[in-house]
C-alpha cells in the first residue's frame, strides 16, 4: 500500500455529520464536551477578548484547511499534513496554555465533525479532544517555541497511544498493543512534529507574537 501521496482531501460533511448525529455516543460526548468547555468561560477561568477570540477562530479555520493538504495518510486513521498543528500551537504561545487547550479543542471538535471514526466515548475524547486540547501545552514554553512544540506534540502522541492500547489492540496482530501503538503513532507524529517545528523555526515567531499581544 503506498501511503505516500500529496492530496488535497475535502471532507464529505454531509456524510460525515449524518454520522455524528445518529451516533448516541458521539453527539452526547460533544454536548457534555461543549457544556464543560462554556463553564469554564462563563466562570472567567479563561480571558477572551475580541481580538483573541477572533485569532482563535482564523486559528482553527487554518488547521482545518491545512489538515484538507495530505502528504501521507495511514490505513486507520491518522496523516501526515502542511502543519495543520501549527496555528493552534502559534495562539498558545502567544496568549497562553488555556487559550490554547480550548483553540485545540474547537480544532478537534471540528475535525471530529468532518470526518468522525468513533468506537467508544472515551476513545472520542482521547484521539479528538484530549489529543488537540493537549496543543495548548505549548504555551507553557514562552521562550522556546520549538520545545513548546515538541512538548505539545509528544502529549498529543501520548493520547493516541494510550487510545490506540485500549481500543484498537485487535490490530496489533499479535504483536505487542503498547509497541504496536507507538509504532503506528509515530509513523504519521514524527513527520508532522519535523514539519512544525521547520515551518514555526523559519517563521518570525516572536515578532508576530508581539504584535498581536499589542493589539489584544
Amino acid at each position: 500500500m503506498n501511503v505516500f501521496k500529496f492530496k488535497f482531501k475535502v471532507p464529505k460533511v454531509g456524510e460525515s455529520l449524518s454520522k455524528v448525529f445518529t451516533d448516541p455516543k458521539i453527539y452526547i460526548t460533544l454536548i457534555v464536551v461543549l457544556a464543560v468547555l462554556a463553564l469554564l468561560i462563563s466562570m472567567k477561568k479563561v480571558k477572551l477578548t475580541t481580538k483573541i477570540m477572533t485569532n482563535v477562530a482564523i486559528a482553527v479555520a487554518l488547521s482545518t484547511v491545512l489538515k484538507m493538504f495530505r502528504i501521507m495518510k495511514m490505513p486507520m486513521g491518522g496523516s501526515v499534513t502542511l502543519g495543520c498543528m501549527i496555528p493552534i500551537i502559534f495562539i498558545a504561545y502567544v496568549y497562553g496554555s488555556k487559550v490554547g487547550y480550548i483553540a485545540g479543542m474547537i480544532f478537534g471538535i471540528i475535525d471530529l465533525l468532518l470526518g468522525a471514526d468513533v468506537v467508544h466515548p472515551a476513545q472520542l475524547l482521547l484521539d479528538y479532544i484530549f489529543a488537540y486540547s493537549a496543543l495548548g501545552v505549548a504555551g507553557y514554553f514562552k521562550d522556546n517555541i520549538l520545545l513548546g512544540t515538541a512538548a505539545a506534540i509528544s502529549m498529543r502522541f501520548l493520547c493516541h497511544v494510550l487510545s490506540g492500547v485500549i481500543f484498537f489492540s485487535a490490530y496489533a496482530k499479535g504483536q505487542n498493543p503498547l509497541i504496536y501503538s507507538i509504532s503506528y503513532n509515530a509513523t504519521y507524529l514524527i513527520p508532522e512534529t519535523i514539519i512544525s517545528v521547520v515551518v514555526l523555526y523559519l517563521l518570525p515567531i516572536k515578532r508576530v507574537r508581539n504584535e498581536l499581544a499589542k493589539e489584544a
